[in-house]
């Protein structure tokens, strides 16, 4: 049985104190971190091709801290002083939270979801008069339009920001026994980068179902999954795994 002794994870490496780390330390493994893909801004004049008038919107709905960042960006080239009247509908507190980088919180119209996209529909349902933007990047989960068609509101997407690959070709590919993915975009950078990549022995762990299926359609065998019920982070699926294959 083949034993792991690199590992590339498919992120930025990670503060003082990750389980990662530990796992390196315990296992006596290389854990290199690389972000596969990186966020880019659109420019004003490819908002304005989307026919988007940020004057136009009396309520926003943030999905992400990107989202958060790349709309007051916007509005700042733009030139538009976001009223005090707009109202925010946050898929979750941390979200919410984090207006507090562009805004005085405490006077504005804000409100948050639990968790799930999905959880924001009795929001809708409260403030229905409203018409709303919701800046996003290139790629949009299907459910969030499910969610917005049902709540019968008036919504425009603005796509601000894009995920695109990051330049890898100073990495050897091959050096690591285990490659580590966390969303379909990685995979495809994985092709980009590396067009001749021949999996053979190298494992790969996968977290999500939507990266196990560009994974699978890409040709790679999953050794690999998370989260499950057992292991709902990346990396206690890790440690098992390895634990298991090391013994």
């Amino acid at each position: 049985m083949m034993r792991i002794k690199s590992i590339l994870v498919s992120q930025p490496a990670p503060s003082e104190s990750s389980p990662y780390l530990d796992i390196a330390k315990k296992e006596k493994i290389k854990i290199d971190f690389r972000p596969f893909i990186h966020v880019e801004g659109v420019d004003n004049k490819e908002l304005r091709t989307q026919k988007i008038d940020l004057t136009q919107y009396t309520g926003i709905i943030f999905t992400s801290k990107n989202a958060i960042d790349h709309y007051f960006r916007l509005a700042e080239e733009l030139r538009f002083a976001v009223p005090d009247t707009m109202r925010y509908i946050c898929q979750s507190e941390a979200i919410a939270n984090y207006l507090q980088k562009h805004i005085v919180y405490r006077k504005r119209k804000i409100s948050f979801g639990e968790k799930n996209f999905s959880d924001l529909l009795p929001l809708f349902k409260k403030f229905p008069t409203e018409k709303y933007l919701l800046p996003s990047s290139d790629v949009l989960s299907p459910d969030i339009v499910k969610t917005l068609d049902a709540a019968n509101i008036n919504w425009t997407r603005a796509i601000m920001y894009r995920t695109v690959c990051s330049n890898l070709t100073d990495i050897d590919i091959k050096e690591y026994d285990m490659l580590i993915f966390f969303s379909p975009q990685g995979i495809k950078s994985l092709q980009q980068n590396f067009p001749d990549f021949k999996q053979e022995d190298t494992k790969i762990g996968v977290f999500g179902n939507t990266t196990l299926a560009a994974a699978e359609e890409a040709g790679l065998k999953v050794d690999l999954m998370a989260p499950t019920k057992e292991t709902p982070s990346m990396t206690m699926a890790l440690e098992k795994y390895i634990k298991a294959l090391h013994k």
